[in-house]
Parts: structure tokens; C-alpha cells; sequence
């Protein structure tokens, strides 16, 4: 006989970083301060990019949609993570709880399906410099961005329909700061075997496809590179990728250590401070490192602020 589906909670309550009430306001200008400079960085470099005519390639178009993806990325968990930072109440609704996974699975999923294929992208650059403006036309632009959010979609489909046959009819404490899938499970009275096995196939075949794309590509990548006899050319070439493989190395650095450890190692503190990184710094860490690194993006932000500055 199938589950019945239904729960007895309505709200959870989020334990939230620290229990200390001494550090709630502390850690409140923290991440108001963290959240206010991601959404700076990250509609800032939007709005250069489109401004920009000379930032209107490949590269560029990639990453705008990275930044579009790390603000909504972060707006799903920070704004939430703020209220209970000086809230009474530190609870969430059952629909809002379920939502706001749904809406972090689609971001996270989408954005490992991005940064695969930014490093396709660099890797035609590099590896067929003449033929790229052939190869990464608008269209095929486009569809590996539409792609990357249909796999997104996917992800979190099935991850969210699977949470909601679950029933919650015992304790409805979260031991963490926001509704990720793992504290949800671990509350949850019916079996959900199904759904560690979802997380188990699905979690393992979207990382090692993503992390394949990458590794051959930047295989490939240093072989061209290798192959440049300049060495003003090889650093060139080099410091185009600088920025998006420090990104990779961060984003799937977290997800391999969040995901994919022991479980006789696994603690939910030891997961919280993971997903404060995961969740709130690497929003705000990518349009810093890409800016930094990037000539053409401080050079933009030059001429922005120039222009300005001339008009006043």
C-alpha cells in the first residue's frame, strides 16, 4: 500500500548559525554587510557586461549569467538567514520551507552546469582561436544556458516532489540556518530511502559529468597552451582561464567536501559552516575574483566610473 502523503507540521523552526543571543547582532551586520556587497558585485558586473559593447562575446554573455545566478542564488537564502538573526521567532512555514529548496536546488544545480560549460567556452577560445566566433555563435550561447537551467529544473523537480510524499510528524527543528535536503531528511518519520538514493544517482552523475567537462577541457587547454611558443601568448592565454578555474575550484571544492564525504564524518555544525561558504561567500567571492582578474572587466569598470565622473 502506497505512503500516505500528508505531515503534521506546519512550521519549522531554524536553529540558525549559533544559539548565543550575544553574537545574533554581530553576525546580522556580518551578512547584511556579506549579502549587500553580493548583490553589488554581481548586478554591477551585469550591467557593465550589457553596457559594455566590447564585453558583448562568449565569455562575457557566461558571465553575466553566473552573476545573475549567484544574486538569485544568495536572495534565496541570506534574506531569510537575516530575519532569524533578529527575529523572535526563527520559524518557516511547511510550503515556504519546501520553496525555498526547491528554489536553492535549482541555482546550485544550474550553476555547476554553467561553470562546465564557461570551461567549454574557454576551451574553444584557446584551442581554435579562428574558428571561435564560428563555433560559439549566439544560438549555441543560448542553448548551453537554457540547457544548464533545464538541468536545474530537473534536479530540483525531483528532489522537491520526492520531500513532499515525506511526512514531518515528529520534532520540527531544523538544525541549521536554511531548508537544505539532508536536516529535512533527518526529521522526517516515513522512509526515505528513495529519496538518499535520488540524491546518491543524481548528486553523483550531475558532479562527475560537470567536473569531466571541466577536467578534459582544461586538459585540452593546457595542451594548446603548451603548444604557444610566445611566452607573453601563453600567459595570455593562461589568465583568460585564471578566473573561471579559481571559480570551479571553489564551487565544486564545497560540494565535493559537503557531499561526497564519509558519512561516519558527517556533522551538521561541521555542514552548517560548509554551507555558510557555500550559500553566502561564494555569491559574493566570484564577481571579486572575476573583476580582480580580469583586465578587460576593471577596464569597463574604468570607463563606467570615468564617464560618470566626466558628466558630474
Amino acid at each position: 500500500m502506497a505512503e500516505e502523503n500528508h505531515t503534521s507540521v506546519k512550521r519549522f523552526i531554524l536553529i540558525g548559525l549559533t544559539n548565543h543571543p550575544e553574537l545574533q547582532l554581530p553576525l546580522f551586520i556580518t551578512f547584511l554587510l556579506v549579502y549587500f556587497i553580493t548583490l553589488l558585485g554581481n548586478l554591477g558586473i551585469i550591467i557593465i557586461i550589457k553596457t559594455d559593447p566590447q564585453l558583448h562575446t562568449p565569455m562575457y554573455f557566461f558571465l553575466s549569467n553566473l552573476s545573475f545566478l549567484d544574486a538569485c542564488y544568495s536572495s534565496t537564502i541570506t534574506p531569510n538567514m537575516l530575519a532569524n538573526f533578529i527575529a523572535e521567532r526563527k520559524d518557516i512555514s511547511y510550503s515556504g520551507c519546501i520553496t525555498q529548496y526547491g528554489f536553492f536546488a535549482v541555482f546550485a544545480t544550474t550553476e555547476m552546469f554553467l561553470l562546465a560549460a564557461m570551461a567549454y567556452d574557454r576551451y574553444m577560445a584557446i584551442s581554435n582561436p579562428l574558428l571561435y566566433t564560428v563555433t560559439m555563435t549566439k544560438k549555441v550561447c543560448v542553448m548551453l544556458v537554457v540547457g544548464s537551467y533545464l538541468w536545474g529544473f530537473v534536479n530540483s523537480l525531483i528532489h522537491t516532489c520526492s520531500l513532499l510524499r515525506l511526512s514531518f510528524c515528529g520534532s520540527n527543528i531544523i538544525n541549521h540556518f536554511f531548508c537544505d535536503l539532508t536536516p529535512l531528511l533527518n526529521l522526517s518519520c516515513s522512509n526515505i530511502y528513495m529519496n538518499v538514493m535520488l540524491v546518491f544517482i543524481f548528486g553523483t552523475f550531475f558532479e562527475i559529468s560537470t567536473f569531466l567537462i571541466i577536467i578534459v577541457s582544461y586538459i585540452l587547454i593546457i595542451t594548446a597552451v603548451l603548444r604557444i611558443h610566445s611566452k607573453e601568448g601563453r600567459h595570455k592565454a593562461f589568465s583568460t582561464c585564471a578566473s573561471h578555474l579559481t571559480a570551479v575550484i571553489i564551487f565544486h571544492g564545497t560540494i565535493l567536501f559537503m557531499y561526497f564525504h564519509p558519512s561516519s564524518s558527517y556533522s551538521l555544525d561541521t555542514d552548517k559552516m560548509a554551507s555558510v561558504f557555500y550559500t553566502v561567500m561564494i555569491p559574493m567571492l566570484n564577481p571579486l575574483i572575476y573583476s580582480l582578474r580580469n583586465k578587460d572587466v576593471k577596464c569597463a569598470v574604468k570607463k563606467v566610473f570615468g564617464r560618470k565622473i566626466f558628466i558630474q
